[in-house]
C-alpha cells in the first residue's frame, strides 16, 4: 500500500471488491470484513480538490436511492396540489437536513461504527441497544409500505408499457411484472454484481433527471408554461392548511431522509473513508489523514445534494405547472397515468414512452438501492440485540442474503394488497419525519465524544444548530400531528 502523503491512496485489494461484502468468497478465509478497522489499510487522504472527486461514491449511491419514490411521487404529487406556493419548502428540505447527514458520518468515520452502533450507546439504554434503536424497528415497519409503493410504481409502469396476462394495471398484470421485478433486484443483488448495479442505476438516474430538467426549464416555451410571478409566489414561505400532511411527508421523504442518513454511514465504511483513516492510535498522523477523508465525505455530500436538489425542483416545477392547472393529482394506481401527463401533454406521445422507461429505471434504482442498504441496517440491529456478533462476517452476510431475499417479498406483499403507492410513499415520509428527531438527538449526543480539533469551527456548529432546529421543529410537528393534536 502506499501511504504517501502527496497522493491518493492505494491498495493491493482493488476498493470496489473490498468495499462489497455481498460478494461471495471461495474459501471462508477469503471473507474481508469493510467495517473493520486494520493499521494496515490506513492511507492519506487525496490532498487536492480534484484529486476528492475520485474517491467520491456513498452520496451518488444515496442520490440514485433518494431519487424515486420522494422525488417522482411525492414532490410531484404535492406541486400537483399546492401549486407553486411550496416551491421554498422544497429548497428548504433538500438542503437543511445534510448538516446533520454530515455530522453523523464523520462520527462514522472517526470511530469506525455505523450509524445504529452509535444510536445504541444514546440513553436511555436497555441491556441490548438503546431506545433509537428500537425507534428505528417501528420506523422500518412504517418504512415497508414506502419501499412497497416503489415496487408499485415499477410494476405500474411495467404494466401499462407491456399489459402482459391483462389489460394494463388489472390486477393479474400486476402480479406478474411484481414478480419478475422482485427477481430481477433479488437476483441482481445475490449476483455478486452490486457495483456494475450501482453504476446502471446512476446512469439511469442522472439521464432522467438530465431530462426533467431540461423539461422543467423549457415549459415557458410550452402552453404550460410558468413565469417569474410564479417562482416568486413559490419562495413566500406560505403553508396552505390542506397541503400541510403533504409537506410534512415530503420534508421526511425529500432530499436526505432519516433512513438515508443512517444508511449513509455503511456506504461511508464500506467505501473505505474509516479503513483508510485507520484506527484512532492518538497520533497527529491519524488525525490528518481523519481530517483528509472528512473533506471527502463532505464533497460527496455536497455533489448528492446539487443532484437531488435540481431533481427535486424539476419535479416540483413540473407538478406545479402541468398537473396542477388540470386539477390533476396523482393517486393509486393510476399515479404514473397521472404523472406521465406531465410528459405527454408537453412532448407528446413520445414524451409519454420516455417517462414511462424513464421512470422504471429511477424508481427500479431506488428499489435496487433499498434492496442492498436494509439488510445490512436489520443484521446490524440483530447484532446489537444480542442474535450474534457483528465481527462474525460469515454469519453477517449469511443474514444479509436471507434478508435480501425475504425483504423485498414482504415489500411487494404491501403493494399487493394495498395498491395505493401514494398513500404508501407519504406513509412512510411520516414514519422518517418522526425518526428524524431521534436522529438529532443522537447527533449532539454523539458529537461529545468527536475530538474538539473536529468541531472547533462556528460556521459547521451554527449550521448544525439551524439544520437541527429547522429538523428538530418537523419532528415535532409530525409527533404532535400523529397523536391527534391539530393546529390552525
Amino acid at each position: 500500500m502506499n501511504t504517501s502523503q502527496n497522493g491518493p491512496p492505494t491498495t493491493d485489494v482493488a476498493p470496489a471488491a473490498a468495499a462489497d461484502p455481498t460478494t461471495r468468497p471461495t474459501r471462508s478465509s477469503e471473507v474481508r470484513d469493510p467495517y473493520a478497522l486494520r493499521p494496515g489499510d490506513a492511507a492519506a487522504a487525496p490532498g487536492t480538490f480534484l484529486q476528492r472527486f475520485r474517491y467520491l461514491g456513498p452520496g451518488l449511491i444515496l442520490s440514485a436511492a433518494v431519487v424515486g419514490s420522494g422525488e417522482l411521487i411525492t414532490t410531484t404529487a404535492l406541486g400537483s396540489k399546492a401549486g407553486f406556493v411550496l416551491l421554498w419548502l422544497v429548497i428548504v428540505s433538500t438542503g437543511v437536513k445534510v448538516w446533520v447527514q454530515m455530522e453523523l458520518a464523520q462520527w462514522a468515520i472517526l470511530h469506525g461504527k455505523t450509524a445504529l452502533q452509535g444510536f445504541s450507546e444514546v440513553g436511555p439504554r436497555t441491556g441490548r441497544g438503546g431506545w433509537i434503536n428500537f425507534l428505528w424497528i417501528l420506523m422500518d415497519f412504517a418504512k415497508v409500505l414506502q419501499r412497497g409503493g416503489i415496487i408499485g410504481g415499477a410494476v405500474a409502469c411495467l404494466s401499462i408499457m407491456v399489459p402482459v396476462a391483462g389489460e394494463p394495471l388489472s390486477t393479474p398484470s400486476l402480479w406478474f411484472w411484481t414478480i419478475v421485478v422482485l427477481v430481477a433486484a433479488v437476483t441482481l443483488m445475490l449476483s455478486g454484481r452490486y457495483g456494475m448495479v450501482e453504476r446502471v442505476s446512476l446512469v439511469s438516474v442522472v439521464l432522467f433527471t438530465l431530462i426533467t430538467v431540461a423539461l422543467a426549464v423549457g415549459l415557458p416555451l410550452t402552453p404550460f408554461g410558468y413565469d417569474g410571478g410564479d417562482l416568486a409566489t413559490g419562495l413566500t414561505f406560505a403553508l396552505p392548511a390542506g397541503a400541510i400532511g403533504f409537506a410534512i411527508a415530503m420534508f421526511g421523504i425529500t432530499g436526505v431522509g432519516a433512513d438515508e442518513m443512517t444508511t449513509y454511514t455503511y456506504w461511508c465504511l464500506e467505501k473505505g473513508y474509516a479503513r483508510w483513516t485507520g484506527p484512532d492510535d492518538g497520533t497527529e498522523e491519524r488525525a490528518r489523514r481523519a481530517e483528509g477523508w472528512i473533506k471527502v465525505m463532505r464533497l460527496d455530500v455536497l455533489v448528492s445534494w446539487v443532484i437531488c436538489t435540481l431533481c427535486t425542483l424539476s419535479f416540483y416545477v413540473i407538478g406545479a405547472a402541468v398537473l396542477n392547472p388540470q386539477g390533476l393529482v396523482p393517486e393509486g394506481n393510476q399515479m404514473i397515468v397521472t404523472l406521465s401527463r406531465m410528459y405527454s401533454d408537453t412532448l407528446g406521445t413520445a414524451g409519454y414512452w420516455v417517462f414511462l422507461v424513464g421512470a422504471f429505471f429511477v424508481l427500479f434504482s431506488t428499489l435496487v438501492a433499498s434492496t442492498a442498504s436494509v439488510p445490512r441496517l436489520w443484521s446490524n440491529t440483530l447484532a446489537i440485540l444480542g442474535f450474534y456478533r457483528w465481527e462474525d462476517v460469515t454469519t453477517r452476510l449469511r443474514i444479509i442474503r436471507v434478508l435480501t431475499v425475504v425483504m423485498p417479498i414482504i415489500w411487494a406483499a404491501s403493494f399487493l394488497v394495498i395498491k395505493s403507492p401514494v398513500l404508501m410513499v407519504q406513509i412512510g415520509g411520516v414514519a422518517g419525519g418522526v425518526f428524524l428527531l431521534a436522529v438529532v438527538i443522537a447527533v449532539w449526543k454523539l458529537r461529545r465524544s468527536v475530538p474538539r480539533r473536529f468541531r472547533r469551527s462556528a460556521f459547521w456548529t451554527i449550521a448544525l444548530t439551524f439544520s437541527s432546529i429547522a429538523v428538530a421543529a418537523v419532528g415535532v410537528y409530525t409527533v404532535l400531528t400523529v397523536v391527534g393534536v391539530e393546529f390552525s
